[in-house]
């Protein structure tokens, strides 16, 4: 018999069999695995190109005037423009701003931008793509005024390269809708006028100690659905649920803070804004409102029973040596 170090020839056979076999399965599900990627590769290659809603058309791009060229560019990564060809763009300027905001001014840099994709269902989405760029105006704000104005189904993206207040965008989506070759994309200016009056009480009032954006935005809301609700036919019905949403939401405002909420939804009353058609995103918004503000009362009550469970350790410790 032939010996090859020491084994037989036929066992180093057997084991070269089994090596070979070996290898061809470790090649078979190479195979198998390689396939599989190189199809992902393909299908993901495939999704690069935006698919274009040929009922609503393109989505729409709206940056600000003041925005340099590496700014814009900047921007349109932020809201996910990779093709330029399958977004609408339009700018939004000062001339515009006065349009939509009677009050504004018209030399104000236009920073804050957005991108509006129009949708069949699903409510009215917000993101805030730079939050640390957009300092009042929350993406609920954004979604309240955007009720208000008539809008009722999009995905709205807002960016800005620098810190702005956030209004801009507010008036970029106006225009995109305006712009638009659909004439049922049209909004009523006399509800983009008072919906940009809200967002402009609803960032004051936020600004009142004691006032979180999350409280002023659920009282917003709240007032909104109780006006769907009762039909107010007069101002003091409107002045009626004011008083009576500050009292539940035990929110106590100045006389002139109050008056401004008067002034606000007596004018919503005059438009005869159905806010009706829109009761589930009020009913929906108010939730996710109430939820928010009690967590986080339950995490500021944690805390400081922490720090009062400490200042009374401390305490004790300094009495020893007193």
């Amino acid at each position: 018999m032939k010996w090859q170090r020491g084994k037989p020839a036929t066992f180093q056979k057997g084991r070269k069999k089994r090596m070979l076999k070996r290898l061809g399965w470790i090649w078979f599900i190479a195979m198998i695995a390689l396939g599989f990627t190189m199809n992902g590769v393909a299908k993901a290659s495939g999704d690069n190109s935006t698919v274009i809603d040929e009922k609503y058309g393109k989505p729409i791009v709206a940056t600000g005037a003041a925005l340099s060229a590496s700014q814009k560019a900047e921007v349109e990564k932020e809201l996910g423009v990779d093709d330029a060809n399958n977004v609408e763009e339009i700018t939004v300027t000062g001339d515009d701003l006065v349009h939509y905001i009677p009050d504004g001014n018209r030399n104000s840099n236009m920073y804050s931008s957005a991108k509006i994709t129009r949708t069949d269902s699903g409510g009215i989405q917000v993101n805030i793509v730079t939050p640390e760029n957009i300092t009042e105006v929350t993406a609920d704000m954004y979604k309240n005024a955007l009720l208000t104005a008539g809008i009722k189904n999009a995905e709205v993206e807002v960016a800005s390269p620098l810190k702005v207040t956030g209004h801009s965008a507010l008036v970029g989506i106006y225009k995109a809708y305006d712009n638009s070759d659909k004439s049922g994309d049209k909004l009523n200016s006399d509800r983009t006028e008072v919906a940009s009056q809200e967002l402009s009480v609803a960032t004051d009032l936020a600004k009142k100690e004691g006032l979180s954006n999350d409280q002023v935005t659920q009282l917003l809301t709240e007032i909104k659905q109780e006006i769907a609700n009762q039909h107010p036919a007069t101002k003091e019905d409107i002045e009626k649920i004011v008083d009576d949403k500050l009292k539940d939401l035990n929110i106590n405002l100045s006389d002139s803070d109050r008056q401004l909420l008067y002034d606000l939804f007596d004018q919503m009353r005059k438009l005869n804004i159905n806010f009706g058609s829109v009761k589930s995103e009020l009913s929906s918004l108010s939730d996710k409102l109430s939820d928010k503000i009690n967590k986080a009362a339950g995490d500021k009550d944690f805390w400081q029973s922490v720090k009062d469970f400490f200042q009374n350790i401390f305490d004790a410790i300094r009495g020893l040596f007193q």
